[in-house]
């Protein structure tokens, strides 16, 4: 257990960081279930728009911390691809 001041004040830190980072990664990931489940359902028009809310939603979660850019490029990108692939 944390026995000075300063051990103390960082675990305080890290528990309301991984409070916001949960928050905001279950955000992204909402956004992104949306998506998929309009994909599912075969809406193109649908899932273009899920895709055009996640979009910006994943890449705040960038800003954040909670992922790394090549990790969220690449989330979007398959996405993009899924969308694009469904019959119009």
């Amino acid at each position: 257990m944390a026995n000075t001041s300063s051990a103390k004040k960082a675990v305080r830190k890290i528990a309301r960081r991984t409070e916001n980072n949960k928050s905001r990664r279950s955000r992204m990931r909402t956004y992104i279930r949306k998506v998929e489940e309009a994909i599912s359902s075969g809406d193109k028009a649908a899932a273009t728009e899920a895709l055009r809310n996640a979009q910006p939603e994943i890449m705040r979660a960038v800003t954040k911390g909670v992922l790394k850019l090549n990790t969220a490029s690449r989330k979007v990108s398959r996405l993009a691809a899924r969308v694009r692939k469904i019959e119009a």
